[in-house]
């Protein structure tokens, strides 16, 4: 895989996000507790809330317009609800978040 180094991981909160302008589109990239990363795009499929503003609970995010509940793992809401995010893989290397350019630059290209 061909990683793209978005930043440093203490640039994100703990419990938070940020988001990376891709020319996929947008990617939320999420932080969690204990210091995971997981990206997914960052639009929710219901009412396309931005989900890199939603609350992040340990491996879920919330969106911030009508609740949805999605896993960070799989991208898929939880529950009742029906659907899912497109997931992104990401990882942390030297303090540094790394997201797979070259999956990206295909997505755009899709």
């Amino acid at each position: 895989m061909n990683w793209l180094d978005i930043g440093a991981l203490a640039d994100i909160p703990a419990q938070g996000a940020r988001v990376v302008k891709t020319a996929h589109g947008c990617v939320a990239v999420f932080r969690t507790a204990d210091d995971r990363v997981f990206a997914m795009d960052d639009r929710c499929p219901h009412k396309g809330g931005p989900l890199s503003e939603g609350i992040v609970h340990g491996t879920q995010v919330t969106c911030p317009l009508h609740n949805w509940v999605f896993d960070l793992t799989t991208g898929l809401a939880q529950g009742a609800d029906a659907g899912g995010v497109a997931t992104h893989p990401a990882r942390v290397e030297g303090g540094r978040i790394l997201l797979d350019a070259a999956l990206l630059a295909r997505r755009a290209a899709a």
